[in-house]
């Protein structure tokens, strides 16, 4: 775990948050801006939007999944995940809904780490959604190691092929992101029943790729329906990493900050694959999301992602078959680090920091 991140979790266990943002555009101004959309809340690691503009959030460290309506400034209680275990980076830290959800799916899916009679485990809960209140909770994924103090991963997000796919972390334990027996240290495929589709690489198993230390953030490019994720590395070697089926990324018991980067830390198992870009000094680098109409001036198809350590929020450019990336630059400093960032039904880009919900625009 980064130092910042250390500093930062204590912090909110004492109650601390953002800075209120006011009127004015909120962080530093560049080409790109933020303005608020909720303040004074409560770490939301994980949000999301719903068809009709309500944002549903989670708070970390008290399991409450609020819903927040820009429209009318609500922002009103849909359900509280009960028995949280929040030390470390544990807490409820995903959210997602399906894409029929107001029609034929109203179900509200969270990743939380909680204490059950075989000890931690990071579940999904899907909790049926009537009439904004939450209702019928039922547990359809719960990991099969014991939830790690630090390295629970937590990003969830319906596919462009209507699965939900979850990052795990290893738990603290490099040698799980080698273990195909277990789902640590992975990104799963599963529907919404909490079932392995039959074209998973590893039927009955879960497991859509392998070899992952930690991450809090991953992106589906809408052009290709390409999986992009960000994800944390040791002292050294933070990854932008281009998802395949199968895939393993290397990270395992070998890793190590000497040697060649990035090989060093993704140098375990059968071809390792390795990051697209790396990052030899650390930024913990957390949620992603795609601009496809956000309107931001010369971004339409580029790939934005989060930091922890700084605040800091990039713009990818990726090359013209879209597998590669060609540029990448820091758009926009927040005052506080990046949790989660999500498009919203028109298309804009929106983060989250320890106290709010924000929206990009240009500066």
């Amino acid at each position: 775990m980064k130092r910042s991140i250390a500093i930062a979790i204590a912090a909110a266990a004492l109650g601390s948050g953002s800075a209120p943002a006011g009127a004015r555009p909120h962080g530093t101004l560049a080409a790109i801006g933020a303005v608020p959309v909720a303040t004074g809340l409560a770490w939301p690691a994980g949000f999301t939007f719903a068809p009709d503009g309500r944002i549903f959030y989670g708070e970390r460290f008290t399991g409450e999944i609020r819903i927040y309506d820009p429209s009318t400034g609500s922002n009103t209680l849909f359900f509280t995940i009960s028995n949280i275990s929040t030390q470390g980076e544990q807490g409820l830290l995903g959210i997602a809904l399906p894409p029929q959800f107001a029609t034929t799916r109203p179900y509200v899916f969270a990743y939380a780490t909680r204490t059950t009679p075989s000890g931690l485990r990071n579940q999904i809960v899907r909790i049926k959604d009537v009439s904004g209140t939450g209702t019928s909770p039922k547990i359809i994924f719960s990991s099969d190691t014991v939830a790690g103090t630090y390295h629970d991963g937590g990003r969830i997000l319906f596919g462009p092929d209507g699965n939900l796919f979850v990052v795990v972390g290893e738990g603290h334990d490099s040698s799980n992101s080698q273990d195909l027996t277990n789902n640590a240290g992975k990104i799963l495929r599963m529907n919404g029943n909490g079932q392995a589709p039959p074209d998973n690489p590893h039927p009955p198993s879960l497991i859509w790729s392998y070899g992952h230390r930690n991450s809090f953030g991953f992106t589906f490019d809408p052009m290709t329906g390409n999986l992009w994720e960000t994800e944390n590395g040791p002292e050294c070697n933070d990854e932008i990493n281009l998802i395949a089926k199968g895939a393993n990324f290397g990270w395992g018991p070998h890793e190590t900050c000497s040697g060649s980067a990035p090989r060093n830390t993704n140098q375990d198992g059968p071809s390792p694959v390795l990051p697209l870009r790396y990052f030899a000094s650390t930024i913990a680098p957390t949620g992603a999301a795609f601009c496809s109409g956000c309107g931001l001036t010369d971004s339409e198809g580029t790939l934005f992602f989060g930091d922890f350590n700084n605040g800091s929020i990039r713009r990818v450019v990726l090359t013209a078959n879209r597998a590669g990336i060609a540029s990448m630059g820091i758009k926009f400093t927040n005052p506080s680090g990046i949790l989660s960032m999500e498009r919203g039904p028109g298309g804009a880009i929106y983060f989250s920091d320890p106290g709010g919900i924000f929206k990009l625009v240009n500066g």
